[in-house]
C-alpha cells in the first residue's frame, strides 16, 4: 500500500536526518544492528548486503541493496558503502556514500528514479544497544529526480529539494515495539522543478520555491513482525509529529496547449501537526499570511486573493468502542481578500463593502463507533452498510461568517438520542439549542438588490423568513435561539415551529 511506503520513507529519513543526545558506549557492531533493525522493521523490507569486513576499529558494509514492495508498489534504495568507526570514546561515527539512488515503481503507471545527495555529512552514534541516539548535521541534503516515466511515457523532468545547513538527530527504542523519533531542522530548504511532457510541444511546468526555517519532529512507534500488507493500523501502532516553517515563497509558470499561466504564492509562518494510531486521529495545520497572484493569456487580467489565516482541523476515532469517542471538525478562513478587478466584475458599483471575507466553523463532539477501520480489508465494503457508528453529542463552538457587510455567528450545543429514530425521519433525536446572532442582513439585502442579484420579491420573502426565526437586538441586528426538547419540539425564540 502506498501508506507503507511513506511510512518506510519517512523511518528511512529518519535513519539519516535527525536530533537527541546520549552518552554511552556503543561498537561498530551494534549500531550496525540498529540499522538493519530500523530498515527491516516494517515485513515488506528486504536487506542484502554484498559483503562485510571489519578492520581494525572499522566496519564496511559493501554493495547494500534495501527493497520494500507489496501487491502494489516497490521501492528499491542502491548504496555502494556504508562504514562505522569506533571513535575509542564509546561512540561510533557513520559514512555514507556522497549519493546513492532510490527506483520506486507503481504497478505499471509510475516509474521513478531518483538520486539522494548529501554533502558535509557529519552523524555519531551513541547510546546503547537497547536505545540509540545519533546526532547528524549536514551542509546540503538533496534529492534530485532522474527519471519520470507515466502511463509508459518518459517525461523531460528536472525536479530538485534541497535542505540547506540540517542538523538534528534522531533515538531508536527497541523493545517489544520500535520506536524513532527524530527532530530535524533546516535552514532553508530549495524546491525546483521543470518538467516537458514530450506528447505537445510547447508545453511545460516550472516552479521554484524556498522554505525559510523548517523544523520536523516526529515519533514512530511499529510493533515488531507486524503484517503490513492490509494496513498500518494495528494496536500498538503510534505516528505523532509534525513541522512548522518561518515563511515560504513560490514562483510558478505553466504553457498548457498554447496558453500561458504564471503567478507567484507566498506564506508567513505555519505548522501542521498530526497524530495517528489503530484508535484515533488527529490532524491540525494553520498557515498566516497566505497570498496567491495568477497571471495569463486567458485572464482579463490579474487574479490577487489573500488571507490571513488558513487552518484545517479533524479528529475521527478509527476503532469501535462501547464508550463514545472524540470527534471534530475545524476550519478558518480568516480576511479572505481579492483584488479591485476581482470586484469590479462581481459588484462595478461598489454596492457591497469590498471588506474581507471570513468562515470560521468549530466543532466538537462525541460518537460512537462500530467498526474498527484496522480490521477492514479489501472485501470488507459490506461492513459499513450499517452505517459507521453512532453520533452522541455535538457542540458548535464557533461559527463566524463575515461577507458584504454582514456578520453572522453561532454557538450551540446537542445530544442525540440513538434509540429515537422516528420522530426525526431515520435520524437520531437531537436535544439543545443554538444561538445565533446576525448582523447588516438588511444593508446586504439592500445592495443584492441593488446589484440586480436578488429580486424584489425574494428580499421580500428573505426578510420575512428573518422575522419569523429571529427577533431584533439593535440598528440592523438579528438574534435567534433555535431549542429541541426532550420530545423533539422545536422552537425559535419561543414560539413552536414543529
Amino acid at each position: 500500500m502506498t501508506s507503507t511506503f511513506a511510512l518506510r520513507g519517512a523511518v528511512c529519513a529518519a535513519a539519516i536526518l535527525s536530533a537527541g543526545t546520549a552518552i554511552a558506549d556503543v561498537t561498530a557492531a551494534q549500531v550496525w544492528t540498529d540499522w538493519q533493525q530500523n530498515l527491516t522493521i516494517l515485513d515488506d523490507s528486504t536487506l542484502v548486503v554484498g559483503s562485510t569486513q571489519m578492520t581494525g576499529d572499522t566496519l564496511t558494509i559493501s554493495d547494500i541493496v534495501l527493497t520494500s514492495r507489496n501487491t502494489e508498489s516497490e521501492m528499491v534504495t542502491t548504496m555502494r558503502n556504508l562504514v562505522f568507526v569506533e571513535n575509542g570514546d564509546g561512540t561510533v561515527s557513520i559514512q555514507m556514500d556522497d549519493a546513492y539512488q532510490v527506483d520506486v515503481t507503481v504497478e505499471d503507471d509510475l516509474s521513478v528514479k531518483l538520486t539522494v545527495t548529501q554533502s558535509g555529512l557529519a552523524m555519531t552514534a551513541s547510546g546503547s544497544p537497547g536505545q540509540m541516539t545519533y546526532d547528524v548535521s549536514a551542509d546540503k541534503y538533496a534529492i534530485a529526480l532522474d527519471e519520470l516515466v507515466i502511463d509508459g511515457e518518459k517525461l523531460d523532468a528536472d525536479v530538485r529539494v534541497i535542505a540547506n545547513d540540517v542538523t538534528g538527530g534522531y533515538v531508536t527504542t527497541s523493545t517489544a515495539l520500535h520506536t524513532v523519533a527524530y527532530d530535524m531542522a533546516a535552514t532553508s530548504v530549495d524546491v525546483l522543478a521543470d518538467v516537458k511532457p514530450s506528447d505537445i510541444a510547447g508545453d511545460y511546468f516550472s516552479l521554484s520555491g524556498k522554505i525559510e526555517g523548517l523544523q520536523i519532529k516526529s515519533a514512530t512507534t511499529i510493533p515488531k513482525n507486524i503484517d503490513t500488507s492490509e494496513t498500518m493500523l494495528v494496536a500498538g501502532f503510534m505516528l505523532d509529529g509534525g513541522y512548522s516553517y518561518d515563511a515560504s515563497a513560490y514562483l510558478f509558470d505553466v504553457t498548457a496547449e498554447g496558453e500561458q499561466t504564471s503567478g507567484s504564492a507566498s506564506t508567513g509562518p505555519g505548522n501542521l501537526t498530526a497524530t495517528m494510531s489503530d484508535t484515533a486521529l488527529q490532524y491540525d495545520s494553520d498557515v498566516t499570511d497566505l497570498s496567491v497572484s495568477l497571471n495569463g493569456a486567458g485572464m482579463p487580467f490579474p487574479i490577487e486573493v489573500s488571507l490571513a489565516r488558513y487552518g484545517v482541523g479533524l479528529v475521527v476515532p478509527l476503532a469501535q468502542t462501547d464508550a463514545p469517542a472524540d470527534v471534530g471538525l475545524r476550519l478558518n478562513l480568516t480576511d479572505l481578500a481579492l483584488n479591485d478587478e476581482i470586484w469590479s466584475l462581481i459588484d462595478p458599483d461598489g454596492a457591497v463593502p469590498h471588506d474581507p471575507a471570513t468562515l470560521i466553523v468549530d466543532l466538537d463532539g462525541k460518537a460512537t463507533p462500530a467498526i474498527s477501520f484496522a480490521d477492514l480489508g479489501a472485501d470488507d465494503s459490506t461492513a459499513l452498510d450499517a452505517g459507521p457508528g453512532e453520533l452522541n453529542a455535538l457542540t458548535l463552538n464557533n461559527l463566524t461568517l463575515k461577507l458584504g457587510g454582514a456578520e453572522l455567528t453561532g454557538v450551540g450545543d446537542f445530544t442525540f438520542d440513538n434509540t429515537d429514530l422516528d420522530t426525526f425521519d431515520g435520524m437520531p433525536r437531537p436535544q439543545g439549542a443554538l444561538t445565533f446572532n446576525l448582523t447588516g442582513a438588511n444593508a446586504l439585502i439592500d445592495s443584492l438588490v441593488q446589484m440586480g442579484v436578488v429580486a424584489q420579491d425574494q428580499a421580500m420573502m428573505g426578510r420575512m423568513m428573518m422575522g419569523m426565526f429571529a427577533t431584533v437586538s439593535g440598528d440592523d441586528a438579528l438574534t435567534s435561539k433555535i431549542e429541541i426538547d426532550d420530545q423533539g419540539q422545536v422552537t425559535a425564540n419561543g414560539q413552536r415551529i414543529r
